[in-house]
């Protein structure tokens, strides 16, 4: 549990999803990162305080000690910023707050049968629902549990480790909390992945004021691509000495935070990837959900695979390889690993390969599969 908690203090976020093709999201991440990763680990790591739950630029468990951060969207969303809908009945979050404050933490699946009376009348499912999740978004509430993906609502105030800060940060401080999480999970940042998904104007003139005053110190130093593209690191980074490459190939989530930015993803590597589950079946060109696939350095490939839970099988629907010099032996057996890994962390007993491309490695892949039964 310990590496599951550095790996997320590490990354700054971790981003929740519901897709369950295959393991889902935030368990698929951490997988790929802290060996012996289980997927109860997660909601060990909230319950005991280390990890709280909230909105990253997308639904996210995020470090504990980065809590403060949270407080201006939630601050914004309190003072009248709309997140997903407007504000939901005063009157009626007033009541949930009371029954929370009274009986305790709350899911909306409690809400569902819109069975609790109270001095107004039954509560309507879809309304009251909305007002727990704005509660939670603008920091009324935290998330104290999750359990088969059902969150359980109770106060800040009773699930916030007494120790944490609660101060709320400055927009320089804000600025400088991003510019440092992103040198310290990538390495190198772009002004525009900085602030990936935040649109307030204000804190972009400050990210981007920052960054050039580290610059013009020469604390950080830009580089340009032969596309063009300008990236920022700290100065000197590209003396020093890098790290021997790994033989392992990775099965990494869509949602992983090493390709969540789609353009930085495609300046550096040079691959272009998008999730198509949310393209029409007809113009789907790799699959329903396509996991990207790194070897040595390089992303080489792609893979559409479905868990079958109830028969135990994981089924690789369509692999393919991209065109590098890589010896296809070497090849083969580091996907052969993977998979094996990968199945078991999705429970899996069996495996399968319906196609594979190029072609011609389609025998030897299935080969390699079937050893490891």
């Amino acid at each position: 549990m310990t590496g599951a908690r550095k790996a997320i203090s590490h990354l700054g976020y971790v981003q929740i999803d519901t897709i369950s093709v295959v393991e889902r999201a935030h368990h698929h991440v951490l997988h790929s990162r802290v060996p012996k990763f289980k997927p109860a680990m997660t909601n060990e790591l909230l319950l005991s305080g280390h990890i709280f739950e909230y909105w990253s630029h997308a639904a996210a468990f995020l470090p504990m000690d980065d809590f403060r951060f949270s407080l201006p969207y939630k601050h914004a969303l309190k003072s009248g910023q709309t997140h997903w809908y407007k504000n939901s009945d005063k009157k009626l979050i007033r009541e949930l707050l009371a029954r929370i404050r009274s009986d305790g933490p709350l899911r909306s699946r409690d809400l569902e049968t819109s069975t609790k009376k109270t001095g107004a009348g039954w509560w309507d499912w879809k309304p009251a629902k909305k007002a727990l999740e704005q509660m939670y978004m603008q920091g009324d509430l935290m998330v104290c549990n999750r359990e088969d993906f059902q969150k359980s609502y109770d106060l800040t105030e009773r699930v916030l480790p007494s120790q944490v800060n609660t101060k709320m940060p400055s927009i320089e401080e804000f600025a400088a909390h991003l510019v440092d999480q992103q040198l310290r999970c990538h390495g190198l940042l772009s002004l525009r992945g900085i602030t990936y998904q935040r649109r307030n104007a204000e804190l972009r003139k400050a990210v981007k004021d920052l960054v050039n005053d580290r610059l013009a110190q020469g604390v950080l130093e830009q580089i340009q691509l032969s596309s063009g593209e300008v990236f920022i690191l700290e100065s000197g980074a590209l003396e020093c000495r890098l790290p021997r490459l790994s033989n392992r190939m990775l099965i990494l989530s869509p949602f992983d935070n090493a390709v969540i930015q789609r353009d930085r993803l495609r300046a550096l590597f040079e691959y272009n990837y998008q999730i198509e589950c949310y393209v029409p079946e007809a113009k789907r060109q790799y699959g329903y959900f396509s996991l990207p696939l790194l070897y040595r350095g390089e992303f080489i490939g792609r893979m559409d695979c479905k868990a079958h839970r109830k028969v135990s099988h994981l089924e690789v629907k369509s692999l393919y390889f991209e065109q590098h010099e890589f010896d296809e032996g070497l090849l083969i057996t580091a996907f052969a690993e993977a998979i094996k890994q990968f199945r078991q962390f999705q429970k899996c007993d069996t495996v399968s390969l319906t196609n594979a491309y190029p072609k011609h490695l389609t025998q030897r892949l299935r080969s390699a599969l079937d050893s490891l039964a």
